[in-house]
């Protein structure tokens, strides 16, 4: 199942396998009860008649047969149970289609013109300055945010006379007086559909393509 933009279902196949896969389960049971209803009887026919099979080995062999079914019925619960989660969990995830998210790498997104992206501190930092590179990894703009704290914080670049369409990324710097603060960049994008494809549920961005949602940092 995909959720797009204008909220339309353009895909339904993964509920049908769900249907033909639990279909395929329970014939698949059934088949193994025939299998060992049939080696049962043929072992009582050609059993030896002067040691024949006791009570108690049949009733073992009834016993682990039937136990095998109730293993492959709460194995087809189990399944059936983790696909209604993942179609819930695709439902959810639709609010967020149409809206930004952030997740880890280093492209700006110049999509409105102004670049946008975002920085990730593990502490406070009393100076922290983001450098814009071109394709060509020279230095082609600086934006200082000054103090911050731990945490994420979203910037903007204006690249002026440069074209807005150019390919640029970015790095950060974050220092606490004389001691550098780990950090990490954060790039945005947006959803432009949800899908449960496979067994896994996944995001569409505009820039990025198809990526899991669980690689998504944070939701705007």
């Amino acid at each position: 199942m995909t959720i797009t933009a204008d909220g339309t279902t353009v895909n339904d196949a993964y509920a049908l396998y769900g249907q033909s896969s639990s279909k395929a389960s329970s014939s698949d049971t059934t088949a193994s009860a025939d299998r060992f209803l049939t080696m049962l009887v043929t072992q009582l026919q050609n059993q030896d008649p002067l040691n024949p099979m006791d009570n108690a080995q049949m009733t073992t062999q009834m016993a682990q047969i039937n136990t095998v079914t109730q293993l492959e019925k709460v194995n087809e619960s189990v399944q059936a149970l983790g696909s209604h989660l993942l179609q819930m969990q695709a439902l959810q995830a639709a609010a967020v289609v149409g809206h930004d998210v952030k997740l880890e790498g280093n492209s700006l997104d110049m999509s409105s013109g102004v670049g946008r992206g975002a920085v990730a501190l593990t502490g406070s930092a009393t100076s922290v300055t983001v450098e814009v590179l071109d394709a060509n990894k020279q230095v082609v703009g600086t934006v200082n945010l000054g103090a911050q704290t731990a945490g994420l914080h979203n910037f903007e670049w204006k690249p002026g006379s440069n074209a807005a369409s150019a390919a640029y990324t970015f790095r950060v710097s974050a220092m606490n007086g004389k001691t550098a603060v780990e950090s990490s960049t954060l790039m945005i994008d947006r959803v432009q559909a949800v899908s449960t494809a496979g067994n896994a549920l996944t995001l569409t961005l505009a820039r990025n393509g198809t990526v899991p949602a669980s690689s998504v940092v944070t939701y705007d």
